[in-house]
């Protein structure tokens, strides 16, 4: 189980305070498919992927990082049984949505202190959709 301060708590409840799922989610997605194409291979229902200009512009992508964003929780059990989804995506995944987070907010709000933060949360998060994997 991870221990978590006050000040951890509050660090990432103010950041997720203000971050845009939608917004995030599709530069994030986008971002995986793009840097990490064969990633793709997940995503063959959504359509052209062949070029960084089309994934950026594709509604599919958009709203499905929306729905990742929002529902972080949720995603293991279909991509580890269903999808069979490398875990080391989750990972990966986890370091895109850092950089699109520290992108949009820069360093004061997503100050050192901030980030570590972060990156122990996303950390649980990977490690619990890495679990559900057998």
């Amino acid at each position: 189980m991870v221990e978590w301060t006050d000040a951890e708590l509050s660090a990432i409840t103010s950041l997720w305070g203000k971050i845009y799922v939608a917004e995030i989610g599709a530069q994030a997605l986008s971002r995986l498919l793009i840097v990490y194409p064969w990633t793709q291979r997940y995503f063959q229902v959504f359509g052209n992927l062949s070029i960084s200009a089309v994934i950026m512009r594709n509604p599919k992508v958009a709203k499905h990082g929306r729905t990742v964003m929002g529902g972080l929780e949720n995603a293991s059990v279909m991509h580890s049984e269903k999808l069979h989804v490398d875990p080391d995506n989750f990972r990966v995944l986890s370091e895109i949505v850092t950089f699109c987070v520290a992108s949009k907010f820069g360093p004061q709000v997503f100050a050192p202190d901030v980030q570590m933060t972060w990156q122990k949360f996303l950390a649980v998060v990977v490690s619990a959709l890495g679990k559900q994997y057998h």
